[in-house]
């Protein structure tokens, strides 16, 4: 076995455990605190949907329905903006920072206590493997002790000068008001805790819908919300489809609206807000690249291959899904991916040694395996993986991708184009460092992307050169005090850091002599 593949073998062992048995008899013997339900969450209580619609929740390892919830109605849609607005004029918003910060703090201890409940809800919903989701809960509640940390920010005196003199402007920092927060289903929870967070402790009220694929788990944060002692009205949460969404997102009532997810629906509510005149915030698609510099440690990037490039069985928007190697070291960056990739442990998201589980829904893994099928047709050779894998088990009938590594890939190919969300890895070749920047930016996307290699100053100086909102030298990961955003198709604004908390807020400028 060569070093980087037993580099790929060690990083599949270290996933860490959350169950001690066989993973399908543990699904068998699950017991969750949600699984049908009838309310949604309006004014401080669950309370009954206005409708009796349902929208079913299917465990994607299995392609069984497991849940369902209400799909909401306009009606449950006024409800829950109504009492948002009332707890925003009768008091959130006035409370100090250090207040709000208080309660987040709460809720941050509350979410600790549900963390194995939230990640086997998660895992069933989605599919994520445990070893993914198992820390979820603990990066929500870090998300939120983050944002506490900024209420002395928002309390500190801006006095700004006249540039010329003769006064002064107080500049205050006033909450935006009712937020319209919609989360995508490839990361159900925290992906809607860094807008709840920050919009919090701004002071703004809040309605939020979670995806339909996954509107269970994040019930548990409601209610570490409501145990923490939120005043009623502050969060509000209703589930639903996409139409309730665009109810939500149109809604007279909301001031600003932050939404993660696909780029054609972050169109559709960029149109939307832009004929409010509504502020909003928008993370959606990408297809990132990691250049892999011609003095690179293969083993290093090895090591940590699935977590920057397949991460959640590929259902990661930031991911570099396109690896550019230099000509002189293709076929070894090619043999060093395959290994890695083939090496990761495809099987049941509860089994803590799974690294990569199903696709989230079943039209995901109809649209993976169309990309998988166009790359072979337009002259791709898949060198792991390439088709649809049959698991036995109880998994017959899940959505499982086999994990699928593309060699010889050219710019034009639309694996190399397009977002294909799932686990396929594209490998492409360049000439020389500025050909492989090119490459890099020769998308419509920019969100995120990857230089390895072992000179960090000149990995620095390409990193410099692409445009993206985010770049990691060797290594990716999300930082709570930085700004995460993309650029063009990916997204407008930012996400995390002291820029995230200020998309909650509106300013005012107060003029005066001394």
């Amino acid at each position: 076995m060569t070093s980087a593949a037993h580099s790929a073998t060690e990083a599949t062992r270290q996933a860490p455990a959350a169950f001690s048995g066989p993973a399908v008899d543990a699904r068998a013997a699950l017991s969750l605190p949600y699984t049908h339900v009838d309310d949604v969450f309006i004014n401080g209580a669950w309370v009954p949907a206005r409708g009796t619609g349902r929208n079913p929740v299917t465990d994607p390892a299995t392609g069984q329905i497991w849940g369902s919830v209400p799909d909401g109605t306009p009606e449950d849609i006024d409800a829950a903006v109504g009492a948002a607005r009332k707890a925003f004029d009768g008091g959130w918003a006035r409370l100090a920072p250090s207040e709000r910060a208080a309660y987040l703090l709460r809720i941050a201890d509350e979410v600790d206590k549900r963390a194995e409940e939230m990640s086997l809800t998660n895992t069933r919903e989605n599919g994520s493997p445990v070893s993914e989701s198992t820390g979820a809960a603990a990066n929500a509640a870090s998300i939120f002790r983050y944002f506490a940390t900024l209420a002395e920010y928002l309390e500190r005196d801006d006095v700004r000068p006249f540039p010329r003199g003769g006064g002064e402007s107080v500049v205050r920092r006033d909450p935006v008001g009712v937020c319209a927060l919609i989360a995508p289903w490839n990361f159900p929870i925290n992906l809607m805790v860094i807008k709840l967070a920050p919009a919090l402790l701004a002071g703004c009220t809040v309605v939020m819908k979670p995806a339909s694929p996954t509107p269970l788990s994040f019930r548990l944060v409601v209610d570490a919300v409501a145990a923490a002692g939120v005043p009623a009205g502050v969060v509000n949460l209703v589930t639903g489809s996409g139409r309730l969404g665009d109810a939500l997102v149109r809604h007279p009532g909301v001031d600003k609206v932050a939404f993660t997810g696909s780029t054609p629906v972050g169109r559709k509510i960029a149109a939307a807000c832009g004929e409010l005149l509504r502020p909003v915030t928008l993370e959606l698609g990408g297809k990132s690249s990691g250049i892999v510099l011609p003095d690179a440690d293969l083993d290093a990037m090895s090591s940590g291959l699935v977590r920057s490039c397949m991460r959640n069985t590929g259902q990661t928007c930031y991911i570099s899904t396109r690896i550019l190697a230099p000509a002189g070291r293709y076929d070894e960056v090619v043999d060093m991916v395959t290994a890695t990739i083939a090496a990761g442990v495809q099987g049941d998201p509860l089994d803590p040694a799974t690294v990569f589980g199903p696709a989230a829904t079943e039209s995901q893994y109809r649209t993976v395996l169309e990309y998988v099928d166009a790359g072979r047709a337009e002259g791709a050779r898949a060198t792991t993986g390439g088709r649809a894998a049959r698991l036995g088990g109880g998994l017959e009938g899940g959505f499982f991708v086999e994990p699928t590594v593309f060699a010889d890939v050219t710019p034009s190919m639309r694996i190399s184009r397009e977002e294909i969300f799932g686990p396929v890895i594209s490998v492409l070749k360049y000439t020389d460092v500025d050909e492989a920047v090119a490459l890099a930016n020769n998308t419509e996307f920019g969100l995120g992307g990857l230089v390895f290699g072992t000179d960090q100053d000149a990995a620095l100086a390409v990193a410099d050169r692409m445009d993206t909102g985010s770049v990691g030298i060797n290594f990716f990961a999300s930082n709570h005090s930085a700004p995460f955003g993309g650029r063009h198709d990916s997204g407008l604004g930012t996400e995390y850091g002291i820029e995230g908390l200020n998309a909650y807020l509106s300013y005012k400028s107060i003029h005066r002599r001394p």
